[in-house]
């Protein structure tokens, strides 16, 4: 079974029909019970990281999340999904940069999931580069796409959909699966250990993104 978390954030609908292609049973809940049952999990969401840290919370569902990940369960995490597995995010901090700021030390920063240590930055405006990045945009593979069970398949420089205005900076670079250029390189893919995470929307993105479901609903525990 593979469970679509329910926290209240994002079109969950889409993204359960493009799963459904490729499995049978796929459901949308937000029952820890469900949570801990699953096979597989997915942490889908738009919108702020803050409000979404607070949903997850209110609904006892972020030890639940924690435990599943532990036990080795295959974990997928998309757009604000992959940000809300990292430790802090600057969105919604005390101290949040406005549009014309630029990056730089914050003061206090919202907490993440902490799965993967690393920050959730924001965008900044310059060179013309509009906030939010929208639309169409390549990615890079870090990996040969034969050497990863997730991107086996996927071609190095496919267009994927994304709508984001934060991205994530993991402390350690080697769990970077693809990159993208918006004004400069941002992990729009992550990998540790059973724990996935993309930046864009693999549902959305025709082909290539549905190949990245289809791999991660195959993938065995």
């Amino acid at each position: 079974m593979i469970v679509i978390i329910d926290y209240g954030m994002g079109n969950l609908r889409s993204v359960q029909k493009a799963f459904e292609k490729f499995c049978s049973n796929v459901i949308v809940s937000s029952s820890a019970k469900d949570i801990l049952k699953a096979d597989k999990i997915i942490l889908p969401g738009v919108g702020a990281f803050k409000v979404a840290m607070e949903e997850l919370k209110k609904r006892d569902l972020i030890e639940p999340i924690k435990d599943s990940i532990e036990k080795g369960r295959p974990f997928l995490g998309i757009c604000l999904g992959l940000q809300l597995l990292f430790t802090e995010s600057e969105e919604g901090g005390k101290a949040e940069p406005t549009r014309a700021k630029a990056r730089g030390s914050l003061g206090e920063c919202i907490k993440g999931l902490d799965i993967i240590k690393g920050k959730v930055r924001r965008f900044k405006e310059r060179d013309g580069l509009k906030i939010p990045h929208m639309g169409w945009n390549r990615i890079s593979l870090k990996f040969k796409s034969s050497k990863l069970k997730v991107i086996d398949g996927v071609e190095d420089g496919s267009y994927m959909y994304f709508v984001h205005s934060y991205y994530a900076v993991p402390k350690d670079k080697n769990v970077i699966l693809c990159e993208t250029d918006y004004g400069w390189d941002f992990a729009s893919g992550v990998r540790k250990d059973n724990v996935y995470g993309f930046q864009f929307h693999p549902e959305k993105s025709q082909s290539m993104g549905l190949k990245i479901i289809e791999n991660f609903v195959n993938i065995i525990a």
